[in-house]
């Protein structure tokens, strides 16, 4: 049978497709930070299934102890009855996480994304406090389903609901008015004036990191700032860290640096470790009210990824290896972008980012959008976020080596250096 063509293929699929338009080509097999497609062409992988593959494509030896498992005839699909899968990801996970941070949160498996693992956590919020109303913050995205989107701040998305999205405020984010005002006095003052309109809020959600929203990074002082008021006013302190968790950006939770205890925590993509799905939402014992199957699924906890969980997680998370290395890394990336705003002062250019999520934001809306592109046509994968998709987005594997890392910078900035020197000419 002959081969069918990106073209023939995408008009059996729903026009709702994204990234295949920016990547017009058919993937076949793909090996750490690298992508083939089915004629041979390779391609650095600076996207990384958005952050689900933190330790890359096919990692050998997640791969391996998946292959024995189901070469056993082990379960596969349990929805939530008890496994020797489940018991041990959930003892490695209590051993190696969480005691290690001194928290003794609850492990929920709300589904198989991270959308199911906000929903949850929005839910619990509303059942433990009584309350209805939830604050998020501009440019935050926490998932495509109704209770997700309705905290989420693109304007795009939200209209794809075709209905009103209620009982959340959107507060601004760490530096949203860009030193004009201070952002978080906003907030404080809204909860406490009697005139302000907005209703008690069950529960704060946040982003350390918005990574859809534009790579915009809370300060440690700002997290802290926001769980002590939070705490203050008897508001559940939820951190989405769906994304930029399993050590995206060095601590294994993102918000490790900034030293807070969050009520419920949501975590996602990169948990399975080798793309397969698996979402938590964790939550202080407290408020781990809901009753016997009060909110269940189908696909509630996938043996195989509790398989790959586990071997990730003995494997990376033992010892600070990864850590510093993510760090490092991190660094590296942010001097080199560093150089490309100096070097052109007029184009408005701003690094973002923290460890390895990071962004290069340009002043034209389209000027990062046409970077991809050319950097795509050389052979690296990279997608753009923010509000008018003005930032470069990138989420490469933790595990790429420096070679790797160095590639894919010089091919970003020969295409920033040639996408602006045109501009200015």
């Amino acid at each position: 049978m002959s081969l069918m063509s990106a073209t023939d293929a995408t008009e059996l699929e729903s026009g709702v497709r994204s990234y295949s338009r920016n990547w017009p080509v058919v993937f076949d097999r793909a090996v750490g930070a690298t992508l083939y497609t089915e004629d041979g062409q390779e391609y650095l992988d600076f996207f990384a299934g958005a952050g689900t593959l933190n330790y890359g494509h096919n990692n050998p030896d997640l791969k391996k102890v998946l292959l024995e498992y189901l070469a056993a005839d082990s379960i596969v699909h349990s929805l939530d009855m008890l496994t020797t899968a489940r018991r041990e990801f959930l003892t490695t996970f209590s051993e190696k996480i969480l005691k290690p941070r001194g928290f003794d949160h609850k492990v929920m498996f709300p589904g198989p994304g991270g959308a199911n693992a906000v929903e949850a956590a929005l839910k619990l919020a509303r059942k433990s406090t009584g309350r209805e109303a939830i604050v998020s913050f501009t440019n935050a995205f926490h998932g495509m389903t109704l209770g997700a989107l309705s905290v989420t701040g693109n304007m795009t998305k939200r209209g794809g609901a075709g209905i009103p999205l209620v009982h959340s405020t959107p507060m601004p984010y760490d530096s949203y008015f860009q030193g004009d005002v201070e952002d978080f006095l906003y907030l404080e003052r809204m909860l406490t004036d009697t005139g302000s309109g907005l209703n008690e809020p069950a529960a704060v959600i946040v982003e350390t990191v918005q990574g859809e929203g534009g790579m915009n990074t809370a300060r440690a002082e700002w997290l802290r700032n926001l769980a002590a008021l939070c705490k203050k006013h008897e508001i559940l302190f939820i951190v989405d860290d769906i994304q930029m968790g399993c050590g995206r950006t060095g601590g294994f939770f993102s918000f490790e640096e900034a030293g807070v205890e969050p009520d419920i925590i949501t975590l996602s993509k990169s948990i399975s470790g080798y793309g397969l799905p698996l979402a938590l939402t964790l939550v202080k014992p407290e408020l781990d009210v809901f009753e016997p199957g009060e909110h269940n699924g189908t696909f509630r906890g996938f043996a195989p990824a509790f398989v790959t969980a586990t071997e990730a997680i003995n494997r990376h998370w033992s010892d600070d290896t990864l850590e510093r290395s993510t760090t490092e890394k991190g660094a590296y990336i942010e001097s080199r972008f560093n150089s490309l705003v100096a070097r052109f002062p007029e184009a408005g250019l701003v690094a973002k980012g923290r460890g390895l999520a990071r962004g290069l934001q340009f002043g034209d809306a389209g000027t990062a959008t046409t970077v991809a592109r050319k950097a795509f046509e050389r052979g690296l994968i990279m997608e753009t976020s923010g509000p008018r998709d003005e930032v470069i987005k990138l989420l490469p594997p933790l595990t790429l080596t420096h070679e790797e890392l160095t590639r894919g910078l010089g091919i970003i900035e020969e295409c920033v250096t040639e996408v602006l020197t045109e501009a200015k000419a």
